[in-house]
């Protein structure tokens, strides 16, 4: 049985990410503004096929209600073929801290709270499930985890995302 950092036992199913320090952010906002670079894997688990995304994102002010635009553009390989990807998305931030997360055309996708440096959510999307899960590793550097269960896909996407 895989162990954890001092030797405890871990689960065969636990992520030895869960395992890492968690860095509180008191403002998800203000960490998130600027500019990142993202290292993602992606996995097609039922295909057995794997590629990556390497790019840029981006969090700006945008507006007069203090929402961040999210912003990401890169390039995916997959399947020895590379083609330029992204998505857009807002964060509107609340007093306390947190945000709620829209897509770009305004509909709620989830919220974000990583006042303990770790966050888990859920999304629905028709008949598939979009769980992830959010760390602080560091005062520049958080990783996001999709795992996406459903009829029309199974699939796992780490990012790693570092401030430049």
């Amino acid at each position: 049985m895989p162990t954890a950092p001092g030797g405890r036992p871990q689960p065969p199913h636990a992520s030895p990410r869960a395992a890492r320090t968690c860095r509180p952010v008191p403002d998800v906002a203000a960490y998130l503004t600027g500019r990142w670079s993202i290292e993602r894997r992606v996995v097609d688990v039922r295909a057995g096929a794997e590629g990556s995304f390497r790019g840029i994102a981006e969090f700006r002010p945008e507006g007069a209600d203090g929402a961040l635009l999210h912003v990401e553009e890169g390039e995916l390989t997959w399947a020895d073929a590379v083609h330029p990807a992204g998505r857009t998305l807002w964060l509107r931030p609340r007093p306390d801290g947190t945000a709620a997360v829209e897509f770009a055309d305004g509909r709620p996708f989830h919220d974000l709270d990583l006042r303990t440096g770790h966050w888990q959510t859920v999304h629905p999307c028709a008949a598939d499930r979009y769980a992830a899960t959010f760390t602080v590793t560091g005062p520049d550097t958080w990783e996001l985890e999709w795992r996406i269960e459903g009829p029309a896909k199974q699939a796992v996407l780490r990012s790693v995302y570092r401030r430049r």
